[in-house]
Order: C-alpha cells, then sequence, then structure tokens
C-alpha cells in the first residue's frame, strides 16, 4: 500500500484526510514540517500533502528543504493552501511542487487527485525504466560492436595482443583520475565515461585497410612504410563517417572518431595526421595518447624487447610538453601504479 505524509497544523484537516485516504493509501499524519523531516529519516512515502501556511516552517521552506536533499528531492509534493492567488501558485510549481489543493477541501476531490497523479507517477517510473533499460541495452549493443571491430584489427596486428582493452583500461584511469581532481573540468563534466572508453576501442580502427604484410613486416619500417602506417588514422576517421551516415546514434561515433583522428597528435605539433599543437588537439586525443604510447613501450615489438613499466615512466615523464599535455602527465605520473596493475593482469 502506497504511503501518503499530510502535513497540516490543523487537526480538523488531518483527520479529515485520514478519513478519506486511509482506507485506500497508508496514511501518516504530521502536525508539523519538523515531525514531517524526523519520520523521513526512517520512511519515504509516495506522497507528501503539506500545508503551506504553519509555524516554525511553512510549506514553502519545507519544500525547498526536500528539493535540496538528494534522498527526499523525488518525493512528490502536493501543496494544502487556503490562498488562492497567481503569485502563490507560480512560485509553487518554480520550486517542484506537482500540485494544489484549496482548503477546505472535497474529500472525493482529494481522493480522486491523489490517484491520478499517483498513477501519472507510476506511468513515469515504468518509463523511465523501460527508457533506462533500453539504453543499457544500446550500450551493451554499441560495446560489443566495438569490441568486435577492434578485435578484426587486432586479430590482423599480431604485434598489439591485448593492446586495445588494456589501453581503454588506461584511459579510464586517467579520465576518472582527472574527473576527481577537477583537471579540464568544464568540458569532462559533460563527458560520458563508460560511452568515452567504449568507443576509444576504435581508435585503430584504419589499420583494416594496412596490408598486413605492413602490420606484421619484422623489423623497423622504412620511413615510406612508416608513412603508410600513418594513414590510419585519416582512414579511421573515413571508415568512422561512413558508419554515422548510416546511423542515428552519433555520440558514440563521434567520440570514436575523434580519438582515431588525434591520439597521434603531439603537444608540441610534431605529430599527425594534421600537426595539431597543444589546446588545439582535442582533450580525448590529448589523453588517449599517454595510454597508447604507454603501452606501446610495455609492449614488445619486432624491432625492440617490452621496456619495462619504469623505463616507460620516464619515457612519458621526459616526454612532458613535447610529446604530451604536461597537465595530462602530471596525472598519469599519480596514478602510473594502476597501469602497471592492468599490464600484469
Amino acid at each position: 500500500m502506497k504511503k501518503i505524509f499530510v502535513v497540516d497544523d490543523s487537526n480538523v484537516n488531518l483527520m479529515m484526510a485520514d478519513e478519506v485516504l486511509s482506507d485506500h493509501y497508508d496514511v501518516i499524519t504530521c502536525s508539523s514540517a519538523i515531525i514531517m523531516f524526523k519520520l523521513l529519516d526512517n520512511i519515504i512515502p509516495d506522497l507528501i500533502l503539506l500545508d503551506i501556511m504553519m509555524p516554525e516552517m511553512d510549506g514553502f521552506a519545507a519544500l525547498k528543504l526536500l528539493k535540496e536533499h538528494t534522498k527526499y528531492s523525488d518525493i512528490p509534493v502536493m501543496f494544502l493552501t487556503g490562498k488562492n492567488d497567481i503569485d502563490t501558485e507560480v512560485l509553487g510549481f518554480e520550486m517542484g511542487v506537482m500540485d494544489f489543493i484549496t482548503k477546505p477541501f472535497s474529500g472525493p476531490v482529494l481522493l480522486n487527485r491523489i490517484k491520478k497523479h499517483l498513477m501519472l507517477e507510476t506511468i513515469i517510473a515504468d518509463r523511465t525504466t523501460k527508457l533506462q533499460q533500453r539504453t543499457d541495452k544500446l550500450l551493451r549493443l554499441q560495446s560489443n560492436m566495438a569490441s568486435v571491430l577492434a578485435n578484426m584489427v587486432e586479430s590482423r596486428d599480431k604485434l598489439t595482443g591485448k593492446h586495445i582493452e588494456r589501453t581503454a583500461s588506461y584511459l579510464e584511469i586517467l579520465i576518472k583520475t582527472m574527473v576527481d581532481k577537477g583537471l579540464y573540468r568544464d568540458e569532462l563534466i559533460t563527458w560520458d565515461i563508460d560511452l568515452i572508453t567504449s568507443s576509444a576501442r576504435l581508435h585503430d580502427l584504419g589499420k583494416i585497410v594496412v596490408s598486413d604484410l605492413l602490420l606484421n613486416k619484422p623489423g623497423k619500417l622504412t620511413q615510406d612504410e612508416f608513412e603508410v602506417i600513418k594513414t590510419h588514422s585519416h582512414e579511421g576517421e573515413n571508415i568512422i563517417d561512413d558508419i554515422i551516415d548510416g546511423s542515428d546514434d552519433e555520440e558514440f561515433l563521434i567520440h570514436a572518431k575523434v580519438c582515431a583522428g588525434s591520439h597521434h597528435e603531439k603537444w608540441d605539433g610534431t605529430g599527425y595526421p594534421r600537426g595539431l599543437a597543444g589546446d588545439e588537439i582535442p582533450l580525448l586525443g590529448r589523453i588517449m595518447a599517454i595510454a597508447d604510447v604507454y603501452d606501446a613501450l610495455v609492449s614488445e615489438r619486432t624491432y625492440k624487447e617490452a621496456y619495462t613499466h619504469e623505463k616507460s615512466v620516464q619515457i612519458i615523464f621526459e616526454n612532458r610538453g613535447t610529446h604530451f599535455d604536461p597537465k595530462i602527465v602530471d596525472v598519469f605520473l599519480e596514478v602510473e601504479h594502476l597501469f602497471k596493475k592492468v599490464t600484469l593482469s
């Protein structure tokens, strides 16, 4: 049975509300807002009927406290009022009240209004749940698609091992730490971290158009061969653009395109494909650059042994302000031990 708080300093109103509603709801009456807040420590009602004109704390003050408290902010509130003026209604609706019931109230009208509002709340809650379920399903589908495409690339490039999954883990570590520290807050506050890290798995998608012989060539690449390898950044963007043209969900793919096209740019402007410098490089690309290079350093290649974690950290530090955004390097240095755990897992 749904619970309703009735908060009013008039015993007559409390008794009448209880008589009208108690056959349909679990009614808890409170003679003041202060008593209501004490009860809220242990009981969360489905609806609060709140009188406006009360001593100690009026309805507006109580509503403000309810909306400011995370635990109570979603509880629907209906005002009980003897006032019938437009200013009161405007202020109430602006503060988040769902309806007004004028006193003295009619029992049938009170019951009818409450039934309709609670039914509406149930419908909204059900639809919100279903929407969240569809969103979760879409995110799982996106993640699976990204993994399949990324694994197609990885299966051709025998040198990279689990590079894609590891770099996604490094990226998540860096972003979450940057959020905690408030670094680049204005931009990061808008990011869906799960969506970002999943889309970043496509950062090397463009390698799918590079020859297997070149990807798996033993020994160091020639300059001409390296120029061909470098085209994977643009090719990745082109492939993702083609997918965007046929998709309604662009956010995931736009992040993937940014990552594919900018993770080889360098802070000093000597990177590729566009030679961007400093803040011209998208933030996601600057973060991904550290994750990508760290993994390349600690991984074995046909032309080099795997560097130790300590040596790899030193190389990234030495390239602070040249290859990498210096502020992000400082964050990396604080969490490099977490990177090491990923490589050992």
